[in-house]
């Protein structure tokens, strides 16, 4: 079906790994897509030249992280949807995307399993000490070091989403027992996935291992601090997949460094989108028993192409007029259509 607006119609691709499959979804519904000049050491989180010049004539935006404020919203009045390969939205201005009359989408549901395999394989890397074994071998020390078992741990999950949900299913495999923290979490579904919901005091008491699964909102920035850390188990085990700020980092190193956690698995960083913040990134990655990675646990074949497949679709069904799955719809401004 091609597209109802006068062509060509322009959609604007900034992330990477956009595969050639989601671009031809595009192109065969009459749209043209457009890569821009990206600067990709800067991981998608800034507006580049190239970036602005192709705004200009784009009518939607397949993105990643850059900010989307309003005033880049006012200036581009013919961007119509942007449409976030991803889940999280919190570098753009929802409310600014609504009053404007514009469309903001996500991608729940494509990168979810990936995440969720990510985090267990970051508990295995730091409870067994993959990183320490592997870099001891590099100097040709072949001593065995002594890791621990996941095995009938307890887990705690901060956040109990998507993502959380498929981490406490993996778990299940190990024997586990779960703990959940998620305020919005009623009592009736924690019991039909089989975990045990409690207080954020008592889940870092208690657990082995405590995963990080919430949104960055005013209420979960920094909610790992110098005070929390105190309350945690000694020896326990911290994975964050989520965001970088729900974590004070330089309390998470001066912990690491006084012994009171076993170690800890990081795959977002404040240093993502502060500069100024890598000097601690750098502090922590040189630990021994701190496994990191560039934000990557979405990262896989299988996960991109359902998410570049959905994005793509949904910019197709917004752009034709078509309904947009409800599930991907994260704010709408759109003056509905008569019947």
């Amino acid at each position: 079906m091609s597209s109802p607006l006068r062509s060509p119609v322009d959609v604007l691709v900034t992330i990477r790994f956009f595969d050639a499959e989601a671009a031809a979804r595009l192109e065969a519904r009459g749209y043209r897509v457009i890569r821009a000049d990206i600067a990709y050491d800067e991981l998608d989180t800034k507006i580049t030249v190239g970036i602005e010049r192709a705004l200009e004539t784009a009518h939607a935006w397949i993105l990643g992280t850059p900010p989307v404020t309003r005033e880049l919203l006012e200036r581009f009045p013919r961007l119509k949807v942007i449409a976030r390969r991803g889940v999280g939205y919190d570098s753009i201005d929802t409310a600014a995307v609504k009053s404007l009359g514009r469309l903001l989408t996500n991608t729940p549901g494509g990168g979810e399993p990936a995440v969720a395999d990510h985090a267990l394989a970051m508990m295995l890397a730091v409870g067994k000490r993959l990183g320490e074994s592997h870099q001891r071998m590099q100097a040709d020390d072949w001593r065995a070091i002594v890791g621990g078992e996941l095995f009938g741990k307890t887990v705690g999950l901060v956040g109990f989403g998507r993502i959380g949900r498929m981490v406490a299913k993996r778990l299940k495999g190990f024997d586990a027992r779960v703990l959940v923290f998620d305020p919005y979490l009623d009592h009736s579904s924690a019991e039909a996935s089989g975990v045990t919901q409690c207080g954020l005091n008592e889940l870092l008491a208690q657990s082995d291992f405590i995963s990080l699964h919430a949104p960055l909102t005013p209420e979960t920035d920094r909610l790992i601090n110098t005070q929390t850390l105190a309350l945690v188990k000694p020896g326990a085990i911290l994975v964050n997949t989520s965001r970088g700020e729900l974590v004070d980092e330089t309390a998470l190193l001066q912990a690491l460094e006084a012994g009171r956690l076993g170690g800890a698995g990081l795959d977002v960083f404040a240093g993502e989108k502060d500069p100024g913040a890598r000097g601690i990134a750098q502090k922590l990655l040189a630990l021994p028993n701190v496994v990191g990675t560039p934000h990557t646990a979405a990262s896989t074949r299988e996960s991109l192409a359902r998410a570049n497949a959905l994005a793509a679709d949904c910019v197709a069904a917004a752009l034709d007029g078509l309904e947009v799955p409800r599930h991907c719809i994260v704010s709408d401004g759109r003056v509905p259509q008569a019947a």
